[in-house]
């Protein structure tokens, strides 16, 4: 691999350019995928204001607001990686109330938020409409390899050290899940643009040969 160092904010900006020169006419759907030590959600903000001086509608939606509810997330223990690993996203919900009414020719009409999984509930959110050209910023862990449909797909990448040094000790227990990741879905294979993040302020560019 090839690793071209960049500066945060001409990270965002390549992104950016890259996002906007996506075809005009249908939405955009990205994904920003990490583990919480890469802070994928803070890339995917950061991108919201440039996005849109570049004249796209943007809306954010995280990943962890559409888990299932803590009777099946914890159904096997409250720490068991291979669960958290197939079983915490509800993929389909994120195929059907997002994703899906993103593709083309669909209604664009899209629920960004599911389930509260602090209080365990519904979070009764409202529908919005995402106009045609729009763009579509999904944060969250573990996204690839899962059938969910993208049109560009970013992967913060950290090294297994820097996984374990940034994950916080009542988190240790998914490392394993993540590991399982690496050897399955392959994001860093699969990814189209690949960022290095073992320290946020110093992310590299990762290019596969």
């Amino acid at each position: 691999m090839n690793i071209r160092p960049i500066s945060p904010s001409l990270l965002v900006e390549e992104l950016a350019d890259r996002i906007a020169a996506e075809p005009s006419g249908s939405w955009v759907r990205v994904a920003l995928d990490g583990a919480p030590a890469a802070q994928p959600e803070r890339l995917a903000d950061a991108l919201v204001d440039p996005l849109r001086l570049r004249g796209r509608e943007v809306l954010r939606v995280s990943s962890g607001d559409f888990l299932r509810p803590a009777s099946l997330r914890f159904e096997y223990g409250r720490t068991d990686p291979d669960v958290f690993y197939t079983d915490w996203l509800d993929t389909g919900a994120l195929f059907r109330e997002v994703l899906g009414p993103l593709e083309p020719g669909r209604s664009g009409k899209v629920l960004p938020t599911l389930w509260d999984s602090v209080t365990d509930r519904a979070t009764r959110a409202p529908y919005v409409t995402v106009p045609p050209g729009g763009v579509l910023l999904l944060d969250g862990a573990l996204l690839l390899g899962q059938g969910l449909p993208f049109d560009l797909t970013v992967h913060l990448w950290l090294s297994p050290g820097g996984l374990a040094r940034r994950t916080p000790e009542e988190w240790r227990w998914t490392l394993p899940a993540y590991a399982r990741y690496e050897r399955e879905a392959e994001p860093v294979g699969v990814a189209d643009v690949v960022v290095r993040a073992d320290d946020p302020r110093h992310p590299a560019i990762v290019r596969r040969s």
